[in-house]
């Protein structure tokens, strides 16, 4: 189950589709769709979310809690939907795409991918494109 929770006026619209969405993308991976939670926010939500549970003190996109279970995908994903006008105004994309990006960027790693080395990051890159293009 995927539920979309707002902390912020922002809301998806559409939720089944991007429910629908999210299902493929975790289909995709040979993986099973446990309870996922989005939680939308705004940048002081997340950096206190950043701080009391990470203990880091700086603005993030996304915050993701990995719950899985052998294959079955479960999960809280924290996303600051300042972060994602900022960042699709930086990298010159629409709030849209960047959103899809982010969104996909927690499901990918309850997947296994990491993003810490270049060459990690520039596979999540490579993977981030080909879920938003199932979109």
């Amino acid at each position: 189950m995927i539920c979309f929770n707002y902390e912020t006026s922002f809301e998806l619209g559409d939720e089944p589709r991007y429910e629908r969405w999210i299902g493929e993308i975790i289909k995709s991976e040979g993986k099973s769709e446990g309870e996922i939670s989005y939680v939308f926010c705004d940048d002081e939500y997340l950096l206190k979310v950043n701080q009391e549970y990470l203990e880091h003190d700086y603005y993030t996109d996304i915050i993701s809690f990995d719950y899985s279970v052998g294959n079955q995908l479960n999960g809280d994903i924290f996303i600051s939907v300042e972060r994602i006008q900022d960042n699709a105004t930086e990298f010159g994309v629409t709030f849209h795409e960047e959103l899809l990006r982010v969104m996909s960027h927690g499901i990918l790693h309850y997947c296994g991918y990491k993003d810490k080395s270049d060459e990690e990051a520039d596979e999540m890159r490579r993977k981030e494109e080909e879920k938003i293009k199932m979109f």
